[in-house]
């Protein structure tokens, strides 16, 4: 992992990004989308801070960026997570490294709740989440449908230990 290094998002990378978001689709674990939007969506959707890559020396491996939760100013220091790691480069270890990464960067920001929607038969994604200081509160039973069957999510949240805690 020494050969990895993560950076903020740019739009140029959009494309690698997509494909990567498409990867993630494909798995049916990992998203209700069942399409890629196109960048400006997608841009709209997510926050302008907190995107980044993870990258080697001659690819884009994963990314990860964050949504607000809710347009009200009340909830401005809560953000969902999306983070989606390119089919070769899974069980290396980058959304480990990538999450640690935002955690870090979220709390420069004023983030003090971080949250992820999981489906439960994500496995490595719950793992990956639990390692780094994520807390499981909550299933949403049969929140959603992909191809016609309902989907749960299980909630979990991280709450920072140094922003918001006054």
């Amino acid at each position: 992992m020494n050969d990895i290094t993560i950076r903020e998002m740019l739009p140029t990378d959009w494309e690698f990004v997509a494909n990567i978001y498409k990867e993630g689709i494909d798995t049916g674990i990992a998203t209700f989308e069942t399409n890629v939007p196109t960048y400006k969506a997608w841009n709209k959707a997510h926050m302008s801070t907190c995107r980044f890559v993870a990258i080697s020396t001659t690819e884009i491996m994963g990314w990860l960026a964050l949504s607000p939760v809710s347009n009200r100013c009340v909830y401005g220091g809560v953000a969902e997570i999306s983070v989606y790691i390119s089919k070769n480069s899974r069980g290396k270890g980058l959304g480990k490294l990538l999450l640690e990464h935002v955690i870090t960067a979220s709390e420069k920001e004023g983030i003090w709740t971080l949250q992820s929607g999981i489906f439960p038969t994500n496995h490595s994604s719950i793992k990956v989440h639990e390692t780094t200081g994520f807390r499981m509160i909550g299933k949403r039973e049969r929140i959603g449908k992909l191809h016609g069957k309902w989907v749960d999510n299980v909630l979990f949240e991280r709450r920072s230990s140094v922003v918001g805690i006054d």
